[in-house]
C-alpha cells in the first residue's frame, strides 16, 4: 500500500504525517517551533528554522516508521497562511525574518490606504480587506526597511513566497517557485475572479511583479523535490485551512468547519465567490478541472495561543492540556469575561489596534475562572464569525465541523455548542489539516478519487447545545458589550 506524505507547517511547530491510502494515519513526528515578538504586536520567525524543522521532520517520519522513500506515493503541504518571506534567488537565504501571519507592524500603512480610498477596489478583487494580516504590506515593509532589498527585487534577485513557496524552494533546491492558488489568494495581489496576479493591486502596495511566484492548483505537479538524496513528487499544496476545509468533506455550499489552532478559524463552503460583511472571501481550492470553488472565511487570531498565554504568560498551568481541567473546576466564570485581542480582533471586528483584556475581577476570582472565562472566549468569537454568516446567508448554521489541537478539549467544544447554538461534530482523525494535503496529493497523483474526503471522513462524536436560546441570546449580548469596550484601543485607552 502506497503512503502519502503530509508537511504541516504552523505557526508554532512543523510536522510531517504519513497516512495510509484509505486514510490511516501510521506514523507523525513534530518539531517545536520558536516565535519572536521583538516590539509589541511584532510577530517574527525564522525562515531557515522553519525549513530545517520541516526537513527534519521528513527525515524522522520516514526512520522511525521505516518507510523506503520509493513507498511514498506523492508529497503534499500545508502551512501557515499569510506568513511572508523574502530570500536571495542565487543563494537561497532569506533577506530578512519571516514576518508571521499575526503581525501588525503594518496596521498604520493599512489606515493610510483605507485614507486613500482604495478598500473597496481591494476587497472587489481579493475578497480581502485591508488589514496587515495579509501578505501586500508585510512585503513591502521587508522591502523598505532592508537595505538595498527594493532595488535587488525590481531586478529579479529576490523571491516570495508564503510558507508553502517557501518550503517548495528549499526542497526542490531553487527549481521551483510556485504556489497554489489558495495561497496565492491571502496576499492581497491576486484576483480571485480572473484568478490572476492584479497588476493594479501590484501598482497599489508597490510590488515588483519579478518576486512572485507561479500560481497553480492544489492537485497540480510541483514537480520533483530532493531532502538528502531522497527524490519525492509534490503533487499537492493549500494553506492550512483551505486543507483542513477539504479534509472534512465540507464539499458543499452551507458546510461549514472550525479549525481551534493558534488562531481559530471558521470557513463556510459557498461554491461560489459571494460575499459577507466582516468576512474574508477567499479560494478554498482548485482541482485543476473547472471553476475554483470559494469559502466565506472569518479569521480570528488568537485561540490556541490564548491557552498558551495562560501557560507561559500567566502560570497558570505547566502544560496546555491541564487548562481544560482548571476550568472545569468551577461551575461558571463567575462574571469574568475575558477578550482575547491578544494580537487585535480579527473577524468580523477587524480592529487591528485592539488589545486583550480580562474584565470583571473580583477578591473572589480564581485561576479557574480565568481559565474558564479564557474558553469561553475561544467559543465567543468563532460565534462572532458563525452570526456574521448567518446575517448574510439568512440561514442559521446548523452544524460545525471542529478540528485542530484543541478539538480535543471536551468543554471546549461543549461551550461552543452551547454558546452557538449549533451542533458540533468532532471527526475521529483531528489532523485535518495534514490530511487534507494528503488527499491533495493522493488526488493529484491519481491515487486517490475527487471525492476521496467522504471516504476519510468519520464522526467521532457530537455535542449538541444546553443552553436555552434566552440564555444564550442574553450572553452573546452581554460579550458584544466587552468586545465594544476595547474594540477601538489605542485611539480611545479610557472607554
Amino acid at each position: 500500500m502506497p503512503y502519502l506524505l503530509a508537511l504541516d507547517q504552523g505557526t508554532t511547530s512543523s510536522r510531517a504525517l504519513l497516512f495510509k491510502e484509505d486514510g490511516t494515519l501510521a506514523g507523525l513526528h513534530q518539531e517545536a517551533l520558536d516565535v519572536a515578538y521583538p516590539r509589541p504586536g511584532w510577530v517574527e520567525q525564522d525562515a531557515e528554522a522553519i525549513f530545517s524543522t520541516q526537513a527534519e521532520c521528513i527525515r524522522r517520519v520516514l526512520a522511525d516508521n521505516r518507510v523506503e522513500t520509493s513507498a511514498v506515493a506523492a508529497l503534499g503541504i500545508a502551512n501557515q497562511r499569510e506568513t511572508t518571506v523574502i530570500w536571495d534567488r542565487s543563494t537561497g537565504k532569506p533577506v530578512g525574518p519571516a514576518i508571521v501571519w499575526q503581525d501588525r507592524r503594518t496596521a498604520e500603512a493599512c489606515e493610510r490606504l483605507k485614507a486613500a480610498g482604495a478598500e473597496e477596489t481591494v476587497k472587489t478583487r481579493t475578497g480581502l480587506l485591508l488589514d496587515p494580516y495579509f501578505c501586500a504590506t508585510k512585503i513591502g515593509w521587508l522591502l523598505d526597511e532592508i537595505p538595498g532589498a527594493r532595488k535587488r527585487a525590481e531586478n529579479g534577485e529576490l523571491s516570495f513566497g508564503t510558507v508553502d513557496c517557501w518550503l517548495l524552494w528549499r526542497l526542490s533546491e531553487g527549481r521551483t517557485h510556485a504556489t497554489d492558488i489558495s495561497n496565492a489568494s491571502r496576499t492581497l495581489l491576486f484576483d480571485i475572479h480572473r484568478r490572476c496576479w492584479d497588476a493594479e493591486l501590484l501598482e497599489l502596495f508597490d510590488v515588483p511583479e519579478a518576486l512572485l511566484p507561479e500560481v497553480r492548483a492544489n492537485t497540480a505537479d510541483f514537480g520533483a523535490v530532493n531532502l538528502d538524496g531522497a527524490a519525492f513528487t509534490v503533487h499537492g499544496m493549500g494553506g492550512d485551512q483551505q486543507s483542513a476545509l477539504f479534509a472534512q468533506a465540507c464539499l458543499e455550499p452551507g458546510h461549514a468547519k472550525v479549525t481551534y489552532g493558534t488562531g481559530a478559524f471558521v470557513l463556510v463552503n459557498t461554491g461560489g465567490p459571494e460575499a459577507a460583511e466582516g468576512l474574508l472571501t477567499t479560494v478554498a481550492w482548485g482541482l485543476g478541472q473547472g471553476d475554483p470553488v470559494y469559502a466565506l472565511e472569518g479569521s480570528i487570531f488568537n485561540a490556541g495561543a490564548v491557552v498558551q498565554w495562560l501557560r507561559d504568560g500567566l502560570g497558570l498551568t505547566e502544560n496546555s492540556a491541564d487548562v481544560e481541567a482548571l476550568a472545569a473546576s468551577v461551575e461558571s466564570s463567575e462574571g469574568v469575561w475575558m477578550v482575547p485581542a491578544l494580537t487585535g480582533l480579527g473577524a468580523p471586528w477587524w480592529r487591528p489596534h485592539a488589545r486583550g483584556a480580562l474584565l470583571g475581577l473580583t477578591r473572589g476570582t480564581r485561576q479557574a475562572h480565568i481559565a474558564r472565562a479564557a474558553l469561553e472566549a475561544i467559543a465567543f468569537r468563532v460565534c462572532d464569525v458563525l452570526a456574521a454568516v448567518e446575517r448574510a446567508s439568512g440561514q442559521a448554521v446548523q452544524t460545525v465541523r471542529a478540528d485542530g489541537g484543541a478539538a480535543r478539549n471536551d468543554l471546549l467544544l461543549q461551550l461552543q455548542a452551547d454558546l452557538s447554538g449549533a451542533t458540533i461534530e468532532r471527526p475521529r482523525q483531528t489532523e485535518t489539516t495534514a490530511m487534507g494535503a494528503a488527499l491533495f496529493a493522493g488526488i493529484g497523483a491519481g491515487v486517490l478519487p475527487p471525492d476521496a474526503p467522504t471516504q476519510w471522513w468519520q464522526s467521532e462524536r457530537h455535542f449538541e447545545p444546553r443552553l436555552e436560546p434566552a440564555e444564550r441570546k442574553a450572553r452573546n449580548a452581554a460579550w458584544q458589550k466587552a468586545c465594544t469596550l476595547i474594540a477601538n484601543y489605542p485611539e480611545d485607552p479610557n472607554p
